[in-house]
């Protein structure tokens, strides 16, 4: 939403939160039998080290690390959103707050791309708002799941 500019604290979340600690986490799920969120984690922590690496890059004077033209950033983000859908499909039958966590970060990875192939800034506004309620659910359910397995018992519904 624009309330901070990318700076070293941001990639450093997308690096070591957004990246390691979820490909950690996938490798975890995949050792637990979860090929869903072992999928989910990995794919997903790849993803922000390769957004950050794609930030950074350009700024390394590589001849061959040039920035990428905002159009081609917007195919890429539209890929995620279609991988990303796939997975919401995969959802479906599961808990309402995880189909909900999915179609958001679907309907989020695509106003971005039209953001990217349009440059109208106020698509990125409205998407941060999305990405905001996206990963506010995504932590909701996070300790709904975390509480449940500590308690031994619901104690959030998800």
């Amino acid at each position: 939403m624009g309330f901070f500019p990318v700076n070293a604290v941001i990639l450093a979340m997308g690096i070591f939160y957004g990246g390691i600690a979820q490909v950690i986490a996938g490798i975890i799920a995949y050792k637990r039998g979860n090929i869903f969120a072992a999928t989910a984690f990995t794919s997903y922590g790849f993803f922000w080290l390769t957004l950050v690496a794609a930030w950074m890059l350009p700024s390394t004077g590589n001849a061959f690390a040039g920035a990428a033209a905002a159009s081609f950033l917007g195919w890429y983000l539209a890929l995620w959103g279609l991988f990303t859908a796939f997975m919401w499909y995969g959802t479906w039958g599961g808990s309402k707050v995880q189909q909900f966590i999915f179609l958001s970060l679907t309907v989020l990875f695509f106003l971005l791309a039209i953001e990217k192939w349009t440059g109208i800034e106020s698509i990125a506004v409205f998407a941060g708002a999305v990405g905001i309620i996206c990963g506010s659910s995504a932590f909701y359910l996070a300790m709904a799941e975390l509480l449940e397995e500590v308690k031994g018992k619901k104690v959030l519904p998800y």
